[in-house]
This record gives C-alpha cells, sequence and structure tokens, in this order.
C-alpha cells in the first residue's frame, strides 16, 4: 500500500499505460508465456523483443517506437516501486510527463532511455541507469546531517509540482527579437559570449544581489565556457538548445509581454481578442445557466459561449497561429526537437490589437455577466479571483498591443514558472548587456 505521506505524482499517462498492456499482451503471445516487465530481467525481455520486432530496433519505425513507450511503463514502474518516484507534466518530454524523486532533483524520461537503451541494442543498460539513480538517491540520503540521521527533523521532500515549476515549460510570453543581435549573439564564439555576460554581471544597475550574480555565473557563464572554445553559438545550438535561446532572449530582446500559464492564454486572452466587444450575446442552455448558478464565473462563461467576432484557427498554436505563421528565430535551431523560442506570423492579430480597447472588453464582459444574471434570474457572485483574473487578460493584451508595434520580430517564448518568477533578474542582465560600455581612456 502506497504511503500516504509520500509525494502523489500524475497517474500513469494514459497512452504509455495503454503502450504497456500492447506490449505485454504482445509479447505473451509470440513468446507463449507472460513476460512481467516490472520484475524480468532486461536481459530476458530484450530477447522477447527482439523476436516480436523480428530484428534490430528501429527508432524511427513507428511500431517500434510504440513498443519502446510500453517498455518505459514497466521501466517506470520499477522505479516508482523502489523509490517512490512520480509522475509530473512536462511539455518537453516525449511523453509529456517525466519521472521526478522525491529525495533529489533527479528528471528522467523513461522513453527517452529506453530508445537509447534498444538503440544501442542493450536493455541491461536500464540496469545500469538504474543503479546510478539508487547511488544517487543513496548518497542524498547518506549525506544527512547527524540530526536528521539521529532522528531529527527529516529534510524535505521534493513533491510533483516542485519538479513542474522548474522543469515543465508551461508558462508562455511573447518577445519581440531584434533579428540582427539574434545573428550576431548566435554566430558569436561562446567563449566572447561567456565574456560578455560575465562583464555585464559587473554593470547591472541595480546590482544583482551576490546569489542571483552566482546563480547567473553558475548556470549561464560556466555553461558557455564548457562548450567546445572557437566554435559559434549557432554551431553548438542542437547540443544546448536552452543555452542558445536564453543567450537570444538575453541579447535581441526588445520588448515583450508579461509571462502567464499556456492555458490562459489560450483559453481566455486570445479568446478576448477574437470575441472583441459583441453588442448582444447569445442565449444560454440550462447546462450554462446551471454552471452560473453554481458559482461559475461570468469570464469564464464568456469566452467559452460568446461566438468570436473574428476568424481564428481552428486548429494551430494557442487557437490563433496557423502552422504555416510558425518559423525558425534562426536556421541553427532547425535540428532541434523541443524549441522553446519561435517566431510568429503576428499580421492576423495586428489589426484586432490595433482597435483593442481594455476599457470596451471590460464592459463586454460586464454587460454579458448582466445578460446571464437575468437569465438565470440571479445576481453574479462577485469573485475577487474573477477580477483578478480579467485584470490579468487585460494587461497582457495590452502588453501584446504595444508589442507588435515595436520593430522586430515576434516570438513566443515558453519558459518554467521558475524562469518566469526569475524574470525580474533577467531583465537586468538584459539591460545591462544591451547598453553601451563607457571606455575610461
Amino acid at each position: 500500500m502506497t504511503d500516504p505521506a509520500e509525494p502523489q505524482g500524475l497517474p500513469v499517462p494514459q497512452h504509455v499505460h495503454n503502450a504497456q498492456l500492447q506490449i505485454s499482451a504482445a509479447l505473451e503471445k509470440a513468446g507463449g508465456a507472460p513476460v512481467d516487465l516490472t520484475k524480468a530481467p532486461w536481459a530476458d525481455v530484450e530477447k522477447a523483443v527482439i523476436q516480436l520486432l523480428g530484428g534490430r530496433f528501429d527508432p524511427n519505425n513507428p511500431n517500434h517506437q510504440g513498443a519502446a513507450l510500453g517498455l518505459a511503463g514497466g521501466f517506470a514502474l520499477r522505479l516508482i516501486s523502489e523509490h517512490q518516484a512520480f509522475w509530473f507534466p512536462n511539455r518537453d518530454s516525449p511523453e509529456g510527463a517525466s519521472l521526478g524523486f522525491p529525495e533529489a532533483i533527479i528528471m528522467l524520461s523513461p522513453f527517452g532511455a529506453v530508445m537509447d537503451a534498444l538503440a544501442q541494442g542493450k536493455l541491461t543498460r536500464l540496469d545500469d541507469l538504474a543503479s546510478d539513480i539508487r547511488r544517487s538517491l543513496g548518497q542524498v540520503r547518506f549525506g544527512a546531517n547527524p540530526a536528521q540521521a539521529l532522528g531529527g527533523a527529516q529534510p524535505q521532500k521534493l513533491a510533483p509540482q516542485d519538479y513542474q515549476r522548474l522543469f515543465d515549460p508551461g508558462f508562455l510570453q511573447f518577445i519581440v527579437v531584434d533579428q540582427a543581435k539574434a545573428k550576431q549573439t548566435l554566430e558569436s564564439k561562446t567563449d566572447a559570449l561567456a565574456r560578455d555576460v560575465r562583464d555585464a554581471l559587473g554593470r547591472t544597475q541595480p546590482p544583482l544581489p551576490p546569489e542571483a550574480r552566482q546563480q547567473f555565473e553558475g548556470q549561464i557563464v560556466t555553461s558557455l565556457q564548457r562548450m567546445e572554445q572557437g566554435k559559434t553559438l549557432a554551431e553548438q545550438a542542437e547540443r544546448a538548445p536552452r543555452l542558445a535561446e536564453l543567450m537570444t532572449h538575453l541579447v535581441a530582446t526588445v520588448g515583450g509581454t508579461g509571462s502567464a500559464p499556456e492555458e490562459f492564454w489560450h483559453d481566455v486572452v486570445l479568446p478576448l481578442l477574437f470575441i472583441g466587444t459583441p453588442a448582444s450575446f447569445p442565449p444560454l442552455d440550462d447546462e450554462e445557466l446551471e454552471a452560473f448558478k453554481q458559482g461559475a464565473d461570468p469570464l469564464a462563461l464568456f469566452v467559452d459561449v460568446v461566438p468570436h467576432s473574428h476568424r481564428a484557427p481552428d486548429e494551430g498554436l494557442l487557437g490563433a497561429f496557423e502552422m504555416s505563421e510558425i518559423g525558425l528565430v534562426h536556421p541553427a535551431f532547425q535540428k532541434v526537437g523541443a524549441l522553446r523560442l519561435i517566431r510568429i506570423n503576428p499580421d492576423r492579430l495586428k489589426p484586432l490589437l490595433e482597435k483593442y480597447d481594455p476599457n470596451a472588453t471590460m464592459d463586454a464582459v460586464q454587460r454579458f455577466a448582466a445578460h446571464v444574471s437575468k437569465a438565470a434570474g440571479q445576481p453574479a457572485a462577485e469573485s475577487p479571483q474573477g477580477k483578478e483574473m480579467l485584470q490579468a487578460a487585460l494587461t497582457l493584451l495590452a502588453d501584446l498591443k504595444r508589442s507588435v508595434s515595436v520593430p522586430g520580430d515576434i516570438c513566443l517564448r515558453r519558459l518554467t514558472e521558475a524562469e518566469a518568477a526569475s524574470e525580474q533578474a533577467l531583465a537586468i542582465v538584459r539591460r545591462a548587456l544591451q547598453s553601451p560600455r563607457i571606455i575610461l581612456t
């Protein structure tokens, strides 16, 4: 039985669970006996898998990928059983989720691990990986201070939400990128960029706190120094895509919006823009009226019920951009799998943003609330959270309206909650990097 005190993560992602059931059934049918993916030696599993696949593993074969996903489910269950690991949402992961561990910051994509092991023809490498994890967690346990070892206060365990905050790029912001600066940055040598960042850290105004400066030194300067010297950042973007994207943001961003969860942009902010300020509203059905009576916020009903006054893509990014309207910031990102920085064509939004008036939008939402109240026969419940959400959405739209008027490429940047929280410090470093240097003679 699971200890209720242990951190609880997501259920096994459904597609992983389904793939595990399928590979288990296929292995049993091929071999004539059940194969327990949570206990069987990986060497035995590998023999059965090779027989099932009919030969060498092909990472580009969809059927082989499905088999790998099923094996990843079994590998994950082993780690969950042994270490109380948990799934947490992670948009960067092929599974849409990754494994985290409560006692130390260790993030793992089981699917990626299995794909690597199968590509090398050695599923037993999963045993090596499990041993490495076991060793790392053991070092954390035995590294506890004496008071903890003698029954004192236990270290705080990490929970799924901690991992999601650190690793899931669930926040979005629109930024304006100076294309010339981006090109110059990405085509600069990494050792030169390291010097530029270190120099900027000494010129920040206001000065960064020592701990923040140390973090920038460790995460950016040191990472640049560890890359192959004499080569440009563009030449090494595939190896370090996050660093390349961050340096582009630091040096070339000249405007932009605040950040907010992706779901907020998709479900509230951009729908408000496409809905506009209608003069009248459609009648509500019984289900919608009942939701209102049960306390549903008028803003949520507004974006769900009121038709768009302007055409929006049926599919595509954020329900606002066709795939043909998405591009690369630089050709160096061509081979990067999960991009967090992309260029978008804002032409669809520009005429809507030119007409955008926050007061008119707020008035439309308030008129809709009165419309629903009359139909439901009861006043709308005043919700501080609803007011805060509406104000945040109006502010983001005002930011976006201002951003599309700034010369440069409009880009969409994905970031984690932790990165969003550190954006203020990042802006201080960005100003120092972009400001002219004063040279005394």
